[in-house]
């Protein structure tokens, strides 16, 4: 398990334990998290689950595949930690990432 930390674009935050396996977004909608809307379930068809992850944290969770980059230029105020939630696998390797929900969603 790995514990995820989402931040609001007004401060307030989130801290979730989350099980390996499941994804950032997953456990973010289990748990209410606001602005995550995954409209499209995680099938990485949208950009409805868009998050900035924390610059210390880019090179563990790593840059977005082709697929991902593409539906990034759907995302509101796209910026270079921008990911989709729904790509990002928890492991133990990502306890305690910390990401950020933009203030809305495309």
């Amino acid at each position: 398990m790995a514990k995820i930390t989402y931040l609001a674009a007004d401060g307030t935050q989130q801290v979730i334990e989350a099980e390996n396996g499941s994804t950032v977004m997953e456990n973010a909608v289990r748990n209410g998290v606001p602005g995550i809307e995954a409209e499209c379930g995680g099938a990485c068809a949208c950009a409805t689950c868009h998050v900035y992850v924390a610059d210390e944290w880019r090179s563990v969770t790593g840059e977005p595949e082709p697929m991902e980059s593409d539906m990034l230029d759907f995302a509101y105020d796209p910026r270079p930690g921008s990911r989709l939630s729904c790509q990002l696998q928890v492991s133990d390797e990502l306890d305690g990432l910390v990401v950020t929900v933009p203030e809305r969603q495309a």
